[in-house]
Order: structure tokens, then sequence, then C-alpha cells
């Protein structure tokens, strides 16, 4: 039998940061957990990637992933927009990166593709896949769309450079 491989998907945004954990046994995965990561909307930028870093850096030491994946930054209207998601990124990536895991990137229409089907899914048709997929997730919105990092990054990390089959 395969070793199992636990994978943290993570959906960065700076009001609301979905996450996923799931294992991966061969080609069979299966959720251990979920949530949503919320940064007080009023505080001061500092604060609010503050608190996204550290509840990252707390999941990670709580569910111990093996790997990590993010969900890429699409292109925003404005610049204001992609830049503040841009540092949500940041600080959702940091963690993981500085306890030493390997973190796969994903652009959304691939992500999308992994679970759906199409790259020009709707997030009820991402939560309702991530629903059949992953058994026992009632997950909808950030939190479905970060186990779809998770269940992307289970399909193609043998492609990243410096993973195990």
């Amino acid at each position: 039998m395969s070793a199992s491989i636990r994978i943290l998907g993570i959906d960065p945004g700076l009001n609301a940061t979905g996450w996923g954990v799931i294992d991966q046994t061969g080609s069979r995965l299966s959720l251990v957990e979920y949530g949503v990561i919320k940064a007080p909307p009023k505080a001061p930028m500092a604060e609010r990637l503050t608190v996204i870093y550290n509840a990252i850096e707390v999941l990670v030491e709580q569910f111990k992933p093996h790997e990590a994946a993010v969900e890429d930054q699409f292109v925003h209207a404005s610049a204001v927009s992609a830049l503040k998601l841009g540092q949500a990124r940041a600080a959702a990536m940091l963690a993981p990166a500085r306890a030493g895991l390997v973190v796969g990137e994903y652009a959304p229409k691939l992500v999308k593709k992994s679970v759906v089907g199409t790259g020009s899914a709707e997030k009820a048709q991402v939560a309702a896949m991530i629903a059949i997929l992953l058994p026992g997730s009632k997950a909808d919105a950030d939190a479905a769309d970060a186990l779809a990092v998770a269940v992307c990054h289970a399909h193609h990390r043998t492609n990243l450079k410096g993973l195990a089959s």
C-alpha cells in the first residue's frame, strides 16, 4: 500500500482565507478537516496579514501536512485589489514554506478543471464536486475552494520538482 500524503490546500483572501486538509493514499483522497480564516476587515493591513499567517502556522502545527498548495492569483480589474490579494497569498504561503514544506501554486482555472472538469465552473459547482470527491464535506465557498486546491495538488503534485511520486 502507498504511503499517505497529507496536503494543506489554501484559497487566500484578505477577508476570508479558506483552508482544507486532505490525505492522499495512492489515488484515494480522504477529507481531514476544513475551515475559513477571517481577518478583521477594518484592522490595519499588517494586522490582517498577521492573522492569516498565524492561523496557517497553527494549522501546519496541528495537522502536520507533508505538502501545501495555494491558489494562484487571478487578474483583478483593480491593481490595488490585485496587490492586496498578493499580500494575502504571501502571508498564506509563508507559514508552510517556513515549516519546510514545498508549496505548489495552481491557477484558478486548473483548480476548477481538476475538480469539475471545466475551468469556468462556478463556486457552487466546485462545492458540489468536493462533496462527491470528499465524502463528509459540507464545505462551501472559500473552504470548498481550498479543498479543491488540495485535490488539484493531489492530481498534479508529481509534476512539481522536488516532490516524490
